[in-house]
């Protein structure tokens, strides 16, 4: 599967020969058992960030959360892609440091995700998940947090190089990277000017992204990726289409600072996380009436319908851990017009006496239940509920030079960075190698290309082989050595 050509033609293109390849796949690789997955030491960071006027001082905030040992050797700062949170990195990040000795990941948060009640999921029975699952969590109203309408791209990059920082000053080796959007940070973090433009040298200095980091880690993304056509600075100001739908312009954002569409928004993000944490308890229990589904359906069904690839309403949204069972399935339309492949709806059970299951698919690369389990826990979400649309729209914005250009001073992607980097691509996600290489031709990076077999996009974090760790590590340990 891939998206429509709308969204691959974003992926900015030029003709240079093919980069180094990472060469073929090694032999399958030990994975380590859920149990050692569990004894990683993981903590939730917050520390104070840049400056951003009318925004709550507690939320001018760099969040992370950190797996493995305080004192390491190596750092990977990792970025979740659109809609995501640090949860969305939980089982990658325990397999990196428990195969890498000596490693650390940090995946991050960004400052919207401090806006969740997360503490109401935590303290929640599952009557009350029940409920959450039925309605959702009571959102932010919109003229509450017209804030956000200046979290965009410059503050997204300016809270992780805090985070950046913080890491170089325990250890050299630092390098940064991210799924999907990302992604696309990550490239844009290596060819951004930061400068100064708080005063405050503790949360800002001047400087080149790349020169803050060894190489990038680029998983199922790389710049372009939610941007279909150059905008106009009155397309900037007043808004216009875009890859997943209209654009919020700078002059409606305070009316409209986050994404709350059919596909997603705030309280269908809580109804997810209390599903989510119904299915990881009582699996095989029926499902809350009038939640996520329309039938009776087991919390693990109810759960993995939503993202299976079989199912998912956007291909971007999915992944690969088996089907439903006792089910009548329809063929779904408006998933196949939006790049879905085999693309099906579940309209209700075949035996009206048992409710829709689900079969795992041992072949398939994530465990469904494994995946539920990390959805949601006390330190991060899978989600981030409320995405500002200012960053989507910086997104849509935004080239890898914008100099010259209407954007420069607000886009500071200013500067060429050929940094090594490794672009593994999901083989049924959004992005491929060809994309990897032209970036590669754009920038200079010195870039390895892998590709994770029958893999759908969000399969890349959440995977139960641990291939993907494995690469890393090895492309971490080529590029400290020089190789």
């Amino acid at each position: 599967m891939r998206l429509p050509s709308l969204l691959l033609s974003a992926v900015l293109a030029a003709c240079a020969p093919a980069p180094q390849s990472a060469g073929p796949a090694p032999a399958p690789v030990t994975t380590p058992s859920n149990a050692v997955l569990s004894r990683v030491p993981a903590v939730r960071v917050v520390r104070p960030s840049v400056v951003v006027p009318g925004t709550p001082p507690a939320l001018n905030a760099s969040i992370t959360v950190r797996y493995g040992p305080a004192r390491p050797r190596t750092i990977l700062l990792l970025m979740p892609g659109f809609l995501g949170g640090a949860g969305s990195f939980d089982r990658l990040a325990r397999q990196i440091v428990a195969l890498g000795p000596g490693t650390a990941v940090w995946t991050v948060d960004r400052r919207s995700n401090l806006l969740e009640p997360q503490a109401e999921i935590a303290a929640a029975g599952p009557a009350r998940l029940a409920q959450i699952v039925r309605g959702g969590l009571p959102p932010h109203a919109k003229a509450s947090v017209s804030y956000m309408r200046d979290w965009g791209l410059d503050v997204t990059l300016r809270d992780w190089r805090v985070a950046v920082q913080e890491a170089r000053r325990l250890t050299p080796d630092v390098f940064i990277g991210g799924h999907s959007m990302g992604g696309s940070l990550t490239g844009l973090y290596a060819a951004y000017d930061f400068g100064d433009l708080s005063g405050d040298s503790a949360v800002a200095s001047g400087g080149r992204g790349a020169d803050d980091v060894r190489g990038l880690v680029m998983l199922d993304g790389v710049p372009g990726l939610l941007s279909n056509q150059p905008l106009t600075p009155q397309n900037y100001a007043d808004g216009t289409g875009g890859v997943l739908g209209p654009l919020t312009g700078l002059k409606g954002l305070a009316e409209d600072p986050y994404v709350d569409a059919v596909y997603f928004g705030p309280t269908l993000a809580s109804r997810a996380a209390a599903q989510a944490r119904l299915a990881a308890t009582q699996p095989g229990a029926l499902a809350p009436s009038g939640g996520l589904v329309g039938y009776p359906a087991t919390n693990l069904a109810a759960a993995m319908v939503q993202l299976e690839q079989r199912y998912a309403l956007l291909p971007f949204l999915t992944l690969k851990t088996g089907q439903a069972t006792n089910a009548i399935e329809g063929n779904n339309l408006i998933a196949a017009v939006l790049g879905g492949k085999e693309s099906y709806w579940v309209a209700g059970q075949q035996d009206r006496g048992r409710p829709v299951g689900w079969q795992t698919d041992p072949a398939a690369p994530t465990d469904p239940q494994d995946f539920v389990n990390r959805f949601w826990n006390p330190l991060g979400d899978f989600s981030e509920w409320y995405f500002p649309n200012r960053l989507s729209l910086d997104l849509a914005a935004v080239r890898q030079g914008t100099r010259g250009t209407p954007f420069e001073n607000d886009l500071r992607v200013w500067h060429r960075a050929s940094l090594p980097a490794l672009g593994i691509a999901a083989e049924d996600g959004v992005t491929d190698a060809d994309a990897y290489r032209r970036y590669a031709a754009l920038t200079g990076a010195r870039m390895s290309v892998r590709t994770l077999g029958g893999a759908a996009h969000l399969d890349i974090t959440a995977a139960r082989s641990a291939q993907v760790a494995r690469w890393i590590l090895d492309w971490m340990g080529g590029v400290k050595a020089g190789k």
